[in-house]
């Protein structure tokens, strides 16, 4: 595996300050441009196969990555697949305890770092399993054609509640308008830069 790395920060950010109530606020939040960087330069050789995927957002880093092919061979049947799919949870699960010792100590220094928590994930046989994300309440104001929305998705079983409904359509709109997406983060970093250029006011 090459292993992607989405380092740069998806979102204008601040230069650091002190936490706010309920947390860093995003004024206060340094750069993170450079965490997939520190941590592929910070974790233990031989955890993963290439360079880690590292996401970052205004709340949370997750890092995912592959680990080492299984060994032995598994026939293309229906058991054969079953065999392999509980073998690669076996050896995620393995991953998880025998590191997570060393897990939590690279966790709290890129904490401190970047003032954001840190997840984990691992993949192998593309089965992937995300250890401890963050769920992150959002305040949000819906009018009733919105709101209908989110009740159909919860009555048609495709969510349990309004907040799984939210979290769904978030997905949904990710999927299918990444490059759209890429483009807007690209241009707001372009804004950024040039707002830093600016006059200060000051004099």
């Amino acid at each position: 595996m090459t292993g992607r790395m989405h380092g740069r920060w998806h979102g204008p950010g601040g230069r650091g300050g002190r936490p706010g109530r309920g947390g860093w606020q995003q004024a206060d939040l340094p750069p993170a441009d450079d965490a997939a960087a520190w941590l592929s330069g910070r974790l233990p050789d031989g955890w993963f196969v290439g360079t880690p995927e590292v996401t970052v957002d205004r709340e949370e880093i997750i890092v995912v990555g592959e680990l080492p092919a299984l060994e032995g061979e598994f026939p293309d049947t229906e058991a054969g697949r079953a065999d392999r799919a509980a073998a690669a949870a076996g050896r995620i699960s393995r991953f998880r305890e025998s590191t997570r010792d060393d897990r939590i100590e690279i966790a709290r220094q890129a904490e401190h770092r970047y003032q954001r928590k840190v997840a984990w994930g691992a993949r192998l046989g593309g089965q992937t399993e995300l250890f401890t994300v963050a769920s992150v309440p959002v305040m949000t104001r819906l009018r009733q054609p919105e709101r209908v929305v989110l009740d159909t998705l919860v009555d048609a079983g495709v969510a349990r509640s309004r907040s799984d409904a939210l979290a769904w359509a978030v997905r949904l709109v990710g999927q299918h308008a990444d490059e759209w997406l890429t483009e807007l983060r690209s241009a707001m970093a372009k804004v950024d830069d040039l707002r830093a250029k600016g006059p200060t006011g000051e004099g």
